[in-house]
């Protein structure tokens, strides 16, 4: 079961591919999909609006909800007669992110590079068809932007995405996009047409740029890192005006000071990868990241690497 478990984490967790070889136990996924449709502590869904978001029939999702609630992990509102996030996801939520000292460091150097663009720049991972946002710097006078840590945004409409896609193995990416097209096959067709394109742009370039994608007048590039801690890709992000950055502009100017953040921050992965959910020893520095740190990590042995910087 441990080198199952294993294999999943090293090639990223598809639930259709999984759940075909019986690896998961269907009520605990469904679970799941119930929990990822309240986006945000605020959230207040009832049972049709939530059968609606994860395409399970109402009665399941009753029960769900019903087993939700008794485990603390959803909390019922009488009034409204809605549910919202209950205290025991909150806790485990709270705990997870307890002691992250290197978190800091990764926003502060979010903000830099968010101001001097200006821009939206994120750091995010990957869940099922979506990516959430760990950290996000943003520029005073960065407009139509609104992310803050814990947003969604969907794979295949966005820069993150694409990058995200691009750089797994082509196997586990064909795998995730053929259970994009059975599950929400308008993303599905946003994502496939440009697939090959991105792997191979993110082979020579070392990133991922998307324009007007998810809006018209937003542009996005991206860079994909390997995380020893998550075992899966993340990604380092940012979104501009399309009328301030076209794509020349992203290439030019955006993807230079992209590639360097993504490097630094790739080595503090590397080396920081046990202090990302435990607490530091007092005083014992973040190891300085190293220029010849490589931003992509792949199982084959021809690695991609950043561009030039």
């Amino acid at each position: 079961m441990g080198r199952r478990s294993e294999r999943l984490s090293r090639h990223g967790v598809l639930a259709g591919e999984a759940a075909a070889e019986g690896d998961v136990i269907q009520v605990v996924s469904r679970a799941f999909d119930v929990l990822r449709c309240f986006e945000g502590h605020e959230a207040r869904l009832g049972n049709l609006e939530i059968s609606n978001r994860c395409g399970l029939p109402r009665s399941t999702v009753s029960r769900l909800t019903h087993t939700l609630t008794r485990m603390g992990q959803l909390v019922y509102l009488p009034r409204d007669q809605k549910y919202r996030i209950g205290p025991s996801a909150v806790a485990m939520s709270t705990s997870m992110m307890r002691g992250l000292q290197l978190r800091n460091v990764i926003r502060l150097r979010l903000q830099e590079v968010a101001e001097q663009l200006p821009g939206t720049v994120g750091f995010v991972i990957p869940d099922r068809f979506h990516l959430v946002y760990l950290e996000v710097g943003r520029a005073a006078n960065a407009l139509g932007l609104s992310s803050t840590s814990g947003s969604r945004i969907a794979m295949a409409s966005t820069a993150a995405g694409h990058a995200y896609t691009a750089a797994l193995d082509t196997e586990i990416g064909d795998a995730l996009l053929a259970e994009m097209e059975r599950e929400i096959p308008d993303g599905a067709k946003l994502l496939r047409p440009r697939l090959e394109a991105n792997r191979r742009v993110l082979r020579e370039r070392g990133y991922v740029v998307a324009c007007g994608l998810w809006s018209p007048h937003i542009n996005g590039l991206a860079v994909p890192l390997w995380s020893p801690q998550y075992q899966t890709y993340v990604v380092v992000t940012i979104g501009l005006l399309s009328a301030m950055y076209d794509e020349k502009r992203l290439h030019k100017e955006v993807a230079p000071r992209l590639l360097e953040l993504s490097a630094s921050i790739g080595a503090m992965l590397k080396g920081g990868a046990a202090e990302l959910f435990s607490d530091r020893a007092p005083g014992q520095p973040l190891r300085a990241p190293g220029h010849s740190d490589k931003i992509i990590r792949t199982e084959d042995p021809n690695e991609l690497e950043a561009g030039a910087r």
